[in-house]
């Protein structure tokens, strides 16, 4: 199928929700409604920046296991790690 051939939902008005937003946009391209789009003079401000890293399999394992006993997410493990190691 080419792009011209390419069938884009309509854009609703609004959204029930943050939540709904989000799942409508994770399956959309802001790049199919450009007509959309609006110049802004807003700045935003980054206070806070997240960084991925990789790790082996097994210590995943171990991550995951530590976050369920905990009851917390992975993530958060993994930080509280991190802080504790590098003080």
């Amino acid at each position: 199928m080419k792009d011209k051939d390419k069938v884009i939902d309509p854009l609703p008005d609004s959204f029930e929700t943050e939540e709904e937003a989000g799942a409508f946009w994770d399956a959309h391209s802001t790049m199919d409604y450009q007509e959309y789009l609006e110049p802004t003079d807003d700045t935003i401000k980054i206070s806070e920046r997240v960084f991925e890293v990789q790790v082996a399999e097994d210590v995943f394992k171990k991550l995951q296991q530590e976050a369920a006993s905990l009851h917390q997410p992975v993530p958060k493990i993994v930080d509280k790690i991190l802080r504790k190691e590098l003080a």
